[in-house]
């Protein structure tokens, strides 16, 4: 499922928000009827959990907390160490590098998700995967692959209900700060870490209401959204076909479908994961070009066969 941190914030109409939380509550019921032992989140961060002094492209939390950007949940999370420890393990000896961290902090597109599907983030054990989606440069779609292959792998030998989720994209291009374009304050931030004051997040929220508002007026210099690649993409994944991604240029996806389109990378890892199963098919599925969220807004359901 896609996340957008203008879910919770002051902008998008009614129209949308029921549109949009109608699908979730399709999802939420899908995965109360499955009743998951154990919950493993792909997901990206925003420079709230990791920072260019050291980034890696994945990493496995055995610890984890909410910092609680954008109206999410601020806390701990419920991370079994020992099964992330394993999951880890498992991950180095399929030859995909991993990092590790005891003390991961994860945001909106982490705990978002959680808080959609359970009503609370703490509901049920996870196991948080990050992807790097948004430092360049970025690693091959084939390694993401690789990834979700090779935690599914790990997953099938526990004998429990394992929810999957990928969590970002689609088509999205909102103002994200990097190396060559972050003025002194935000490079801080980005390189280093460090700390957002309230006032400080309380100004990044009233710049990305004004972002919002600009792009669905038309106005602004943000990369359009693009339906027609995010509906293409999609019918990639109901259909199996993961291994294409594999020749995708990461220059390509950018300038099809702006620079934060690379969260798909969360969705490859998901899929891939559950394909190790053998096939599967897609259940629900929705997807909205959603300008007021500065986002094609997508959720998939999918089961093996």
């Amino acid at each position: 499922m896609s996340h957008s941190p203008l879910l919770n914030l002051p902008g998008p109409s009614q129209e949308l928000l029921d549109d949009i939380d109608g699908a979730i509550a399709i999802a939420r019921d899908f995965v109360a009827a499955f009743d998951p032992e154990l919950v493993v989140t792909f997901s990206p961060d925003h420079y709230n959990g990791f920072f260019y002094r050291a980034m890696p492209p994945f990493c496995i939390g055995t610890a984890a907390q909410g910092v609680g950007d954008y109206g999410t949940y601020k806390g701990p999370l419920n991370v079994p160490a020992d099964l992330a420890t394993d999951c880890a393990g498992a991950v180095l000896d399929a030859d995909v590098d991993i990092a590790i961290s005891a003390a991961m902090d994860v945001d909106h597109g982490t705990v978002q998700p959680l808080q959609k599907l359970f009503g609370d983030a703490t509901a049920k054990p996870v196991i948080p995967v990050f992807i790097n989606s948004v430092a360049t440069p970025l690693g091959p779609l084939r390694r993401v692959r690789a990834l979700g292959t090779a935690v599914g792998a790990y997953l099938a030998t526990l004998g429990k209900r394992v929810l999957v989720v990928g969590s970002g994209g689609l088509s999205h291009d909102p103002p994200v700060p990097t190396l060559a374009t972050a003025p002194p304050a935000a490079l801080e931030r980005i390189v280093h870490g460090a700390p957002m004051s309230a006032e400080q997040r309380q100004a990044r929220q009233t710049a990305v209401i004004e972002a919002a508002r600009e792009f669905a007026s038309g106005q602004g210099g943000l990369a359009p959204l693009n339906p027609d690649w995010d509906r293409a993409f999609l019918d990639l994944l109901d259909t199996g076909r993961l291994a294409e991604v594999d020749v995708w240029d990461n220059g390509w996806i950018a300038a099809q479908a702006g620079n934060s389109a690379h969260e798909v990378r969360t969705w490859v890892a998901a899929f891939s994961a559950l394909a190790t199963q053998g096939d599967y098919q897609t259940d629900s599925r929705f997807y909205r070009a959603a300008p007021q969220l500065i986002a094609g807004f997508a959720i998939r359901t999918a089961v093996c066969r």
